[in-house]
């Protein structure tokens, strides 16, 4: 009874870590999340993710620059996936809990790859002289 407790235990948190890891990047997946992005986002945060779509002149504060501002929540697919969920209090950033979870995930990792720059290699130590 008790090895059946652990063990249920166990599988809770495995099945959890892998659902906040969201779903595997494919390239189908991207593809969903760019139709996403352009039904949902475009609008404030324009088609180059730079916060120009034609709602933002009217909007304050302004839709995130995905290209240049850091994000407030965190730039992992993660972080904007719970923020495409649960949008962001005192902001025009409206929640998109209504949208299914996998256009959510979609989404958020179309947004990670596409306008996010990657991390720069660390830099070699340099060697004493």
């Amino acid at each position: 009874m008790k090895s059946s407790l652990v063990l249920a235990a166990l599988s809770l948190v495995f099945v959890s870590a892998a659902h906040a890891a969201g779903p595997e990047v494919t390239p189908a997946l991207l593809e969903q999340g760019k139709g996403v992005f352009t039904v949902n986002c475009v609008p404030c945060h324009g088609e180059k993710g730079d916060g120009t779509g034609v709602a933002a002149a009217a909007l304050n504060p302004k839709p995130r620059n995905f290209t240049t501002e850091p994000f407030k929540n965190g730039n992992t697919p993660q972080a904007i996936f719970d923020t495409t969920t649960k949008g962001l209090p005192n902001t025009v950033m409206a929640p998109f809990g209504h949208l299914p979870e996998a256009d959510r995930w979609a989404v958020a990792h179309y947004i990670a790859k596409t306008f996010l720059k990657p991390a720069k290699p660390a830099k070699p130590a340099k060697k004493g002289k």
